[in-house]
């Protein structure tokens, strides 16, 4: 009987724990990684799921989004959750780790399969669609510094179109909730009436001080392998107000055709806030991308008038992130169009994070798992945060398509309710989530006894 095997190409967390999902289901992996062969700017070693930045997976509050998506990953026996609480170290909430006794867990988890072998080599090209093995499958899971001959075999499979993005800078993403309503005005340039944007607007003096607060905030430093080459319509607005300081005025600050109601006149500037999901729960910055540090980036725009009191679903930055326009390329399954036995996982994908990385590989390793087992396989439903993190890589929100991390802001919001706070509201999302999820594994149990 000829073994089915699944490709991994990528030892990272997205690739560990595909490669982890697949040998559960009871098929042979060869997993590829070209470290130590060949390295990356960014690694140091060749061990399976080396932490590059920091050791922290986030909170693990099971009201917090990140909380929450690791209850639902554990429930399918994640390996990278389970080897992250085995090396876990004092941090509070945050499910922080010794990094080596974390790589140490997962490469021990995976070698003690019999059908898992690593391979230490690059996987330049991919085999095309009709030469693969009904018996064969493959996850590309090779993260944002995904090799150029990687790049090039991913963009055969998505003939005629522009899908990659080598420099991305991304503008932070707001709580809808912690925007003063009262400053707030809906309104789109130059059209009468209520508009799709909400817009924060800026006096003279209010606009002087956050052009100087901006210039002297700390920035994040560039690695020295990132020749960061900014795309013109996408400066981060450091760069702009590098070309002067009324750059902004003319640009994302731009007033022109906005009449604040409280005034009755147009501002000296403001700053155009646009719906990222149709709930309403989150907004981005328009044009506001940004290398400010993180706790820079909260003083700094915290002074823009209506976000004094601002959370953060996602901090902006500007960095090499390699992805993928997902949405246009990939089917429901995280298989490719057009070439079904290929899939994609990770930060590849266009997702942030370590915990997101894996939950898009224990997706693809379980999805890739079913499709050479002949098993219906069904994803997650979008009311739950697997599954709402799995739909936004694959069919996208309103904007463009940028990277997300998982957020409250993804799931359905609970409506306000007199004498109900924000917090009982979000601790009633997860729940519904929870809840969700429980239902879903409840009909997939069913399913496979029926079967």
């Amino acid at each position: 009987m000829t073994a089915k095997i699944v490709h991994v190409v990528g030892g990272g967390l997205a690739g560990c724990e595909a490669a982890w999902q697949v040998l559960k289901a009871g098929l042979e992996v060869r997993l590829y990684e070209m470290r130590p062969t060949k390295m990356t700017e960014a690694h140091n070693t060749g061990a399976l799921a080396e932490l590059v930045c920091s050791n922290s997976l986030k909170s693990s509050n099971p009201d917090s989004a990140p909380g929450l998506l690791k209850q639902e990953m554990l429930s399918f026996d994640s390996l990278i959750i389970q080897a992250a609480q085995a090396a876990a170290v004092p941090a509070g909430q945050a499910l922080a780790v010794e990094r080596e006794v974390f790589s140490k867990n997962i490469e021990d988890a995976l070698t003690a399969f019999p059908g898992f072998k690593k391979v230490s080599a690059e996987v330049m090209d991919l085999p095309r669609p009709e030469d693969m093995s009904p018996d064969e499958a493959w996850i590309v899971a090779t993260g944002p510094l995904t090799s150029q001959a990687m790049m090039e075999s991913l963009q055969a499979l998505c003939p005629g179109h522009k899908k990659l993005h080598f420099y991305d800078a991304i503008a932070p993403i707001l709580e809808a909730e912690s925007i003063d309503q009262a400053i707030a005005f809906k309104a789109s340039r130059y059209e009468e009436g209520e508009g799709d944007y909400l817009n924060l607007p800026l006096n003279k003096e209010e606009y002087e001080a956050f052009v100087d607060a901006v210039i002297a905030a700390e920035k994040m430093p560039l690695h020295d392998f990132e020749d960061v080459r900014y795309f013109e319509s996408c400066l981060p607005v450091e760069v702009m107000i590098e070309r002067g300081r009324e750059t902004l005025r003319f640009g994302p600050m731009k007033p022109m055709g906005l009449i604040d109601p409280r005034t009755g006149r147009r501002p000296w500037a403001a700053v155009q806030l646009r719906m990222e999901n149709k709930e309403g729960t989150m907004y981005s910055m328009v044009g506001f991308q940004t290398k400010m540090k993180w706790p820079e980036q909260k003083r700094v725009f915290s002074m823009i008038p209506g976000l004094g009191s601002v959370e953060f679903f996602r901090y902006g930055s500007i960095h090499r992130n390699s992805y993928l326009k997902s949405p246009e390329v990939l089917q429901g399954d995280l298989s490719f169009r057009g070439a079904s036995s290929i899939f994609l996982a990770g930060q590849i994908t266009g997702v942030e994070g370590y915990v997101e990385s894996a939950a898009i590989g224990l997706l693809a390793g379980r999805a890739a798992s079913a499709r050479l087992l002949k098993k219906e396989w069904q994803m997650p439903p979008k009311g739950t945060l697997l599954g709402a993190l799995a739909s936004y890589v694959t069919e996208g929100g309103l904007g463009e398509f940028q990277p997300m991390n998982a957020n409250l802001g993804l799931l359905a919001p609970i409506p306000k309710q007199k004498g109900r706070s924000k917090i009982e509201r979000k601790a009633l999302q997860a729940e519904a989530a929870r809840e969700c999820f429980a239902e879903y594994r409840q009909q997939v149990e069913s399913a496979q006894v029926a079967h």
